[in-house]
C-alpha cells in the first residue's frame, strides 16, 4: 500500500508538468496543474495534503474548463487516490469537490456528468456506490436543480443506498432447482457469496470459471464455512434450466420467483453479473463487484484477522 500511494503521488505530479510558455506567448493554460505536496512531509501527511488540495489550481469559476481540460482523467486519478486509503471509504473529499463545483450550474452539471462516468458507470473500474452517494446527495441539495430535476438523483440514491458496505444485506427468497423456496438468511455459513447472474452472458461465464478456480474460495467451501448462492433474477426460466449444468453442484443455484429482487430494488440488477460477499451476520463486505480477486483478498484478510484474534485469546488464556 505504501508503494501504491507514493506511485499515485508521483504519477499525478508527472502528469501535471506542462511545458512553460514565454512571457510573449503566455496565455491561460487549460492543462490541469497538480499541487505538489510538501516533499519533507511523511507519506501520511502527503496523502492528507493531496486529498485536501488536489483541485486547488483548478478554476471552478471558468466554465471553459468544461470543454478544454481533460478533467475526466483527473477525476479518475483523484477517485483512485481517494479510494486507495485503507479503511472505510471517506466521502468527504467528493462532498468538498461537489461544493466547489457548485459555483455555477454549468460547472456543477459538468462534475455530475464526470462523476456518473467515473463512479457510477457499470463498466468503470472505479465504480463506487459509496463515493457516488456523495454526488447524488449534492444534486438533491443543490439550489441549481428544481424538484423535477431532483427526481432522478433521489431515485438513484434509494437504489445505491441498498446493501451498503458494513451494513446488513437485504434478505430475499429464492427457489432452487427442486422448486423449493428458501430465504437467504436461513443459510448458516460464515460467508455467503451472492452471485447474481444471467448464465448466458459471456462475463458470467468468466466469473463462474474464476469462482471455480479460486483456491481460497474452494478451501472455505470444503470446510463448510462459505456457500455460493447463484441467483437468476429474470423471468425466462427456460434459459435458466438450459444452463443448470454449468454451475457446480456444491453451489446453491436458484432463481427469483416473481422477480421481487428487481421489482422492490432489493439489489441493483441493472448490470449483471454482480457479486456480493456477506459475513456471518450478513453484513456486506464486497458490494456489486465483478472482481473475484477482490473477494479473495477480503476473505484472506478476514481470516487473517480471525487467526490473529484466536492466537491472542490462546496467549491470554495461557
Amino acid at each position: 500500500m505504501r508503494n501504491y500511494i507514493l506511485a499515485i503521488i508521483v504519477i499525478t505530479l508527472c502528469l501535471g508538468c506542462a511545458p512553460k510558455k514565454s512571457k510573449a506567448t503566455r496565455a491561460k493554460s487549460y492543462h490541469f496543474h497538480y499541487v505538489q505536496p510538501p516533499m519533507q512531509a511523511t507519506e501520511e501527511q502527503q496523502v492528507a495534503y493531496m486529498r485536501d488540495h488536489y483541485w486547488d489550481k483548478f478554476d471552478f469559476a471558468d466554465t471553459l474548463y468544461t470543454t478544454k481540460a481533460d478533467t475526466t482523467e483527473m477525476l479518475r486519478a483523484y477517485a483512485t487516490f481517494v479510494s486507495s486509503v485503507v479503511g472505510p471509504i471517506d466521502q468527504v473529499p467528493i462532498r468538498k469537490l461537489m461544493q466547489r463545483a457548485s459555483v455555477s450550474k454549468k460547472m456543477f452539471d459538468y462534475f455530475v456528468m464526470l462523476s456518473e462516468k467515473v463512479l457510477h458507470d457499470p463498466n468503470s473500474p472505479l465504480r463506487s456506490d459509496e463515493l457516488y452517494i456523495a454526488v447524488l446527495e449534492a444534486q438533491i441539495a443543490s439550489p441549481h436543480y428544481d424538484n423535477y430535476e431532483k427526481m432522478a438523483p433521489e431515485y438513484d440514491l434509494r437504489v445505491v443506498s441498498q446493501n451498503r458496505i458494513g451494513h446488513k444485506a437485504n434478505n430475499f427468497d429464492y427457489t432452487d432447482r427442486r422448486g423449493k423456496t428458501h430465504d437467504m438468511y436461513s443459510l448458516k455459513n460464515d460467508y455467503i457469496i451472492v452471485y447474481i447472474n444471467n448464465p448466458g452472458c459471456a462475463m458470467c461465464r468468466e466469473i463462474t470459471e474464476a469462482l471455480k478456480r479460486s483456491q481460497t474460495i474452494s478451501d472455505l467451501q470444503r470446510k463448510g464455512r462459505l456457500k455460493i448462492l447463484a441467483i437468476y433474477p429474470d423471468e425466462n426460466l427456460d434459459e435458466w434450466h438450459k444452463h443448470l449444468s454449468d454451475m457446480p453442484t456444491e453451489w446453491i443455484n436458484g432463481y427469483d420467483k416473481g422477480c421481487r429482487i428487481e421489482r422492490e430494488n432489493l439489489y441493483n440488477v441493472s448490470a449483471i453479473p454482480a457479486l456480493y460477499l456477506l459475513d456471518k451476520e450478513r453484513r456486506v463486505l464486497v458490494k456489486d463487484s465483478t472482481n473475484v480477486g477482490e473477494i479473495e483478498y477480503i476473505l484472506q484478510t478476514e481470516n487473517g484477522k480471525r487467526k490473529t484474534e484466536s492466537g491472542k485469546r490462546k496467549t491470554e488464556n495461557f
